[in-house]
């Protein structure tokens, strides 16, 4: 019997060394050109003899005014650059809240509170189940307390009893990672999109430790999942202009309120999705931190769509027919997701991506534009920029959508799949969750770049790059110290309940 013939790979792997080789050119085109007249230079001053150098130094004529004025510009230009230069901003450590073990809502759990608050709507508890098969969820995710009972008891106390569990606690544990004291924080910014009371949550904050009367504090609210990066902008901007100062961020999504009760399809997803978490986030400009801070703040870039009509109402909050309040997810969503992200990491390409890969996509965009517009758009290549990736976990669509654009593998999406298998959507704070996942893999190295990508309603996409600035270690604590050997889980396609 004739054996089927080997599959054909030397052109592959021509056309792969190729491709590094070229990458290797283009990345080292200014050391390749300068190392040739290095070498003439040294080869012509190893020809000349000591007293033919010497010759040519004493035929230089220094004039003392000359060198004064040289020296004065030298050292005003070097001035005007170090005061110019934007202050480093790290991001010292982070927190993540670890819900309790009461808190958990397995597959069954949610099942039967559903059938039973929606006792007379069959056909959306049903909806429900197929979401709920198909989420990626696992059964370890968590409600707050108030959403246990039957029915639930969404109160303005409730609303708070769970803000001040999520909050404080990470706090808390935040204070303990970092040693620093409340009194020696300067900025605070909080942001929660649903739940905005009277104080606000960073009065809260402010009240529950005590902090100085002259803090600079912020809350923001409405600006949805990819708000975590907007308040790390935030910080950012004001770091810039207040030396020697600590920011704490705390990145949350209080469920209880917001939990529906009606009928809407698009506006049940919500209630599958989203569950309890919140992060706590240290960053600082001070130069004492500098060697303890685990990253450094590279590149942040925000995309808003929000001029467009559809973009602006794909997320929306609203009452249903019964009076019923709910976000209203549109069938476009994820379309208009990807429009945002083009636009994204169009901006941000340029920053981050080696020279090989922007030459590829300016000669490609040059020969859609010249030759055919109907030539395929060259994708670049962003695991050359990065290492890791942390994609907001808003559910198994978006992931998958993004794993396919960017062209990433598993590995890449794993802090992903996995945070939103055993934590779920937990909104803005999702991304340090799929960051405490790598660190507790002992995979982060110094040097190791990370890009952080989240979606928003409005609609926008938001992006931060980190650098690492040592080698973590694998922590023993933290929201995966108890789980984290059994992760990565396989995740089937659907689960059947």
């Amino acid at each position: 019997m004739p054996q089927a013939p080997m599959p054909e790979f030397s052109s592959s792997v021509k056309l792969k060394y190729v491709k590094l080789g070229y990458q290797y050119l283009v990345n080292h085109f200014l050391s390749f050109l300068l190392i040739p007249i290095m070498a003439i230079v040294a080869v012509e001053l190893l020809r000349m003899g000591p007293e033919e150098i010497l010759n040519v130094w004493n035929s230089l004529h220094f004039d003392l005014v000359q060198v004064l004025c040289s020296s004065f510009f030298v050292i005003f230009i070097s001035t005007v650059y170090f005061m110019s230069k934007p202050r480093t901003v790290y991001l010292v450590d982070y927190s993540c809240y670890k819900p309790p073990v009461t808190c958990r809502v397995p597959f069954a759990t949610f099942m039967e509170h559903s059938r039973l608050i929606l006792k007379d709507k069959p056909k959306s508890v049903e909806f429900q189940m197929r979401i709920l098969e198909r989420s990626g969820l696992g059964e370890e995710t968590c409600l707050p307390p108030a959403i246990h009972y039957i029915p639930p008891t969404p109160t303005m106390d409730e609303a708070r009893s769970e803000a001040q569990m999520v909050i404080f606690t990470a706090m808390d544990d935040l204070f303990k990672k970092t040693g620093l004291k409340p009194k020696d924080i300067d900025i605070l910014i909080v942001n929660c999109s649903l739940f905005s009371p009277t104080p606000s949550l960073s009065a809260m904050v402010i009240n529950k430790y005590k902090l100085r009367s002259n803090i600079k504090s912020f809350n923001l609210s409405g600006m949805g999942c990819s708000a975590g990066l907007i308040s790390v902008d935030l910080a950012r901007d004001l770091l810039q202009v207040h030396p020697n100062s600590n920011a704490i961020i705390v990145s949350t999504e209080i469920i209880t309120p917001n939990y529906y009760k009606g009928n809407e399809r698009a506006m049940l997803l919500p209630n599958c999705l989203f569950r309890m978490g919140a992060a706590a986030i240290h960053m600082s400009n001070r130069n004492s931190d500098r060697w303890r801070a685990k990253y450094k703040l590279c590149h942040l870039v925000r995309t808003h769509r929000g001029a467009d009509d559809k973009s602006y109402y794909c997320v929306y909050e609203q009452e249903d027919k019964e009076g019923h309040v709910g976000i209203n997810l549109s069938k476009d969503l994820m379309a208009i997701a990807g429009e945002a992200l083009k636009a994204n990491i169009t901006t941000i390409g340029p920053l981050v991506l080696p020279a090989s890969e922007q030459l590829l996509f300016l000669s490609s965009l040059i020969g859609r534009k010249i030759f055919n517009p109907k030539w395929k758009p060259y994708i670049p290549d962003f695991k050359l920029a990065f290492e890791h990736f942390c994609i907001h976990a808003g559910g198994r669509a978006v992931i998958d959508e993004l794993q396919k654009n960017l062209q990433l593998s598993g590995e890449h999406v794993e802090a992903s799949r996995m945070t939103l298998h055993r934590f779920g959507n937990t909104s803005s704070s999702s991304l340090w969750y799929e960051l405490s996942y790598i660190e507790s893999k002992g995979r982060m190295r110094r040097g190791d770049r990370v890009w952080q990508i989240a979606f928003g309603s409005g609609f926008k996409c938001n992006s931060a790059v980190w650098k690492c600035n040592r080698t973590i270690k694998t922590p023993k604590d933290g929201p995966w110290s108890d789980c984290i050997d059994r992760y990565p889980v396989f995740i089937p396609e659907v689960v059947k309940l």
